[in-house]
């Protein structure tokens, strides 16, 4: 079995995505996957995500943020990967 190297990712999520509970169930599935970080609504419409864990969790992680909470419509997910700075203790929602 070989280790899993511990990754940051950070994705910005356009389309229906602010005022549909994305938040909520974004913290909640982060939450479940035991990933890190924070997720926040921007002020130009789109919901920004950080979060850190291993690559393969992020990976499903992605899957969740191309479909949303039940009411979005998620657009388009923009997705950058980065070493993780282990900067996190917990997943929240942040507000900016």
């Amino acid at each position: 079995m070989t280790e899993q190297t511990t990754k940051r990712l950070e994705a910005t999520v356009y389309g229906r995505v602010q005022g549909v509970n994305f938040r909520y169930y974004t913290q909640k599935e982060a939450q479940r996957l035991q990933l890190t970080g924070w997720v926040a609504n921007q002020r130009n419409g789109t919901v920004k995500v950080v979060a850190e864990g291993p690559e393969d969790t992020l990976k499903a992680f992605i899957e969740f943020l191309h479909k949303g909470s039940p009411a979005a419509r998620v657009e388009r997910v923009e997705l950058s990967w980065l070493p993780a700075t282990g900067e996190f203790n917990r997943f929240k929602v942040r507000w900016l």
